[in-house]
């Protein structure tokens, strides 16, 4: 299934939320599962980097330990919002009420939807077409289970959900749940029919409700606010989207760093500054420089911050884009509050035919 698939398992370290990204390689359509607000530039990164076009965000239920991403990634890519319709009227925002037995497509793959209540009475199990993969959410856990003792949470009703609806499914169908605590990335049906203390084994309905319902657990730290967050699909309630900066058009890539794109640093020349971070040799070579910029290598730069202004956004340039980026994270480590990596470097540059300067550059 992977191999047909282009699959990736993300991590929220503060909430223990996986979330889980699936596209098709051949229509390049995709879809997300739960994800987390405070990720959501992480996770369009990825998306975009991967040349994906997503369809859909999917919530396996309504979260009370984290606020969900799904309206960023909808004001930020025109997806559908899915989430269980049995939360009716409650929920705003989710303009894909799914039922169990509905199918969600992106290209040729399709997700199957299953209820499984018991958790919440809102809770979704997301398998794949060909029962390969299974997104429990936190109906079934890694050896463990939902607890179920707030938003109509029942023990009984979860233990049917997961036999009828999980522990149905073919032994070497994998698990994927919504969190883990100890950094256990997946399991399987065979497994977990086997093993999960809760409900494996020779368990039967008593056996699993005697065990959840004396689990005598802390409400989640975030239910007050992750609750009415999430009954709005997550959008704040200022309507605002964060962003990595307030003075230009700054992304986030998957790999953290701040970029700007070059066509914006061009008609924006006089609002930065720009520090070019490659070998003074390298200004006179076939790419140029860009006229003004300060050169300062980046072997140098820990011990020259001092003579980088901080009044206007600073812009890391170099080669590629690589060594800039580096350049990125010594200002962040250095307190400064405004700057970006120059996307694509001289490289980008020169091929926009965007102006360049030849001859040593602005030392300082």
């Amino acid at each position: 299934m992977f191999s047909e698939l282009i699959f990736r398992q993300l991590f929220d370290a503060a909430s223990s939320t996986y979330t889980y990204l699936l596209g098709d390689p051949q229509s390049r359509q995709a879809v997300i599962i739960d994800t987390v607000f405070e990720q959501h530039l992480r996770d369009r990164a990825l998306v975009e980097e991967l040349g994906l076009r997503l369809v859909a965000t999917l919530d396996t239920h309504c979260h009370a330990d984290h606020v969900t991403g799904a309206w960023l990634m909808q004001e930020a890519t025109g997806c559908r919002i899915g989430i269980s319709r049995r939360y009716g009227d409650a929920l705003q925002g989710a303009d894909l009420r799914l039922d169990h037995g509905d199918r969600v497509p992106f290209g040729k793959p399709c997700i199957e939807v299953r209820a499984t209540p018991g958790h919440t009475d809102g809770c979704l199990t997301y398998v794949s077409d060909d029962h390969r993969l299974a997104f429990t959410g936190d109906c079934l856990l890694i050896r463990g289970a939902g607890r179920c003792d707030f938003q109509q949470g029942n023990a009984h009703t979860l233990f049917r959900s997961i036999r009828e609806q999980i522990f149905s499914l073919p032994d070497d169908c994998l698990i994927f749940p919504g969190h883990d605590y100890s950094g256990r990335t997946m399991s399987s049906v065979g497994e977990e029919r086997a093993h999960n203390p809760r409900i494996g084994g020779h368990a039967d309905e008593r056996d699993f409700v005697g065990f959840m319902e004396n689990l005598n657990l802390p409400h989640p730290k975030q239910i007050a606010v992750a609750v009415p967050a999430n009954l709005r699909s997550g959008k704040p309630e200022d309507a605002r989207a964060p962003r990595p900066a307030d003075w230009g058009p700054v992304r986030q890539s998957y790999a953290g760093l701040l970029e700007i794109d070059p066509e914006w640093v061009a008609e924006h020349r006089g609002e930065v500054h720009l520090l070019d971070v490659r070998q003074r040799e390298e200004l006179d070579e076939r790419l140029g420089r860009i006229a003004g910029a300060q050169c300062v290598p980046l072997s140098e730069l820990k011990e020259r911050l001092a003579e980088i202004p901080r009044e206007q956004p600073v812009i890391a340039v170099c080669h590629s884009g690589m060594r800039s980026g580096q350049a990125t994270v010594i200002l962040r480590q250095a307190g400064f509050a405004r700057f970006a990596n120059l996307r694509g470097g001289m490289l980008l540059w020169r091929q926009l035919g965007l102006p360049v300067a030849h001859g040593p550059g602005t030392a300082a």
